[in-house]
């Protein structure tokens, strides 16, 4: 399994604190660019997750339950969010292609 930079997945602090604290374990990117691979690894403060699924996916499949794992409250919540953190020209279209990574601590 190899071993990822935590920054190219998770592109904050404030998120790799929220994966750390349990908060989030699912992050969704654009299909541009692959981060990661199923069994990839990664370290937070000494603590190791894997990524335990990447999936190709449109924004359309998304589910309350999606932006729960992503740290927020409804998928209406999510949306917003999404368009806070990324300023400008960002719209929010069910048909855009993202990949989902799901991930959990090792023990």
């Amino acid at each position: 399994m190899p071993e990822i930079d935590v920054g190219e997945l998770l592109p904050n602090e404030r998120v790799q604190q929220s994966v750390l604290d349990g908060d989030v374990t699912q992050l969704t990117r654009g299909a541009g660019n692959r981060y990661a691979s199923e069994g990839d690894t990664f370290e937070i403060d000494s603590e190791t997750f894997e990524v335990t699924s990447v999936e190709h996916r449109t924004l359309g499949d998304f589910t309350d339950a999606d932006a729960r794992r992503e740290g927020s409250e409804s998928l209406a919540a999510y949306k917003q969010r999404m368009q806070h953190v990324h300023p400008g020209n960002f719209e929010w279209d069910d048909s855009d292609e993202v990949l989902t990574y799901q991930f959990e601590k090792r023990e």
